[in-house]
């Protein structure tokens, strides 16, 4: 598929989606690559002292039906100066979830995808998409 975003067919979905599309392209500067529903930024490959390794988007956020979801890798810093500028959220593990793009700071928004691709540099390396 060319453009994940066509991937998303509700029409206000779409819009935010691609509003978000270039936020994360201005962040990045990087292409999308769609991950199942994830639509992803960057890709890095891990290896667990396990063995368990695999390849996983670097970045990236997935529409759900009531919010946003904004994978924020690896998700163990909580960035306390950005969150306070973000607007407001929620956090889990490695996303962070927001209602509407409208809803936040989208210049704090681009400086926490930039602070987490950092952060997961500093475990992996990361490529572009």
């Amino acid at each position: 598929m060319a453009n994940p975003l066509e991937t998303i067919t509700n029409p206000s979905k779409h819009s935010e989606a691609t509003r978000l599309d270039a936020i994360f392209r201005a962040a990045t500067g990087w292409q999308p690559r769609l991950w199942g529903k994830l639509i992803g930024y960057g890709e890095y490959h891990y290896q667990y002292d396990s063995g368990r390794s695999g390849d996983f988007l670097a970045t990236g956020f997935t529409m759900r039906s009531k919010d946003i979801s904004l994978h924020i890798l690896p998700g163990y810093t909580d960035f306390p100066e950005i969150a306070a500028r973000l607007g407001p959220h929620k956090r889990g593990k490695s996303c962070w979830y927001i209602k509407s793009v409208d809803s936040v700071d989208e210049a704090a928004l681009k400086d926490l995808i930039r602070a987490g691709l950092d952060d997961l540099r500093g475990l992996w390396e990361v490529k572009a998409t």
